[in-house]
């Protein structure tokens, strides 16, 4: 079961080329609560495209490296998780964070690669799309996932990631205002930020 007992952020926020905004630091902090309490977060990022969900994700992947655990996050689209892989690796790298692509194009070799470097705990970080989801993809210590625009993601989708470990930690972003009473009904019981 995975379990973050170390939240200080400090080595990320000095990595950062600017400061972050008050609700990018409200934000991260209701994440890392729902982190202490020990139980399962299942929080609801919700901002316009360019507010600053990125950020906040980091930091929660940087908190599960420091932690001994391993992070996912998965992208409705190759072109987004390209994105993501290139920010959080510019970001992250620099702080130890050892991060993978995994995209259908990915070459074969490549893929094996990085699921043996999963399975056996080489990686902290996996940005991919729907590659994620395949059955081979083992995780030695996963504690977070986070998922963007989940809403372009089907039930089944979500249940097997969430199947690749117990009590796992969820963080869903969105650029798509949704009504709590829809957000339940698509993710289940979540807090949302």
């Amino acid at each position: 079961e995975p379990v973050f007992s170390d939240f200080d952020l400090t080595g990320f926020f000095g990595a950062l080329p600017f400061l972050p905004t008050g609700a990018q630091l409200s934000a991260v902090s209701e994440a890392t609560n729902d982190l202490r309490l020990g139980k399962p977060m299942n929080r609801l990022l919700q901002g316009d495209v360019g507010s600053g969900k990125t950020l906040v994700a980091m930091a929660l992947c940087f908190l599960a490296k420091k932690n001994g655990l391993q992070a996912a996050v998965m992208a409705p689209t190759e072109i987004l998780a390209r994105q993501h892989f290139a920010d959080f690796s510019a970001t992250l790298g620099p702080l130890g964070v050892r991060a993978a692509l995994l995209c259908a194009r990915t070459p074969a070799k490549q893929k094996n690669e990085i699921k043996k470097m999963a399975a056996q705990g080489e990686l902290d970080l996996l940005v991919g799309t729907h590659s994620l989801l395949n059955d081979e993809i083992v995780f030695k210590n996963l504690g977070l996932i986070v998922t963007d625009e989940q809403h372009r993601f089907g039930v089944k989708q979500r249940q097997k990631l969430l199947g690749k470990a117990q009590n796992i930690n969820c963080l869903v972003m969105s650029a798509t205002p949704i009504p709590r009473t829809l957000g339940l009904i698509i993710y289940g019981d979540l807090d949302v930020s």
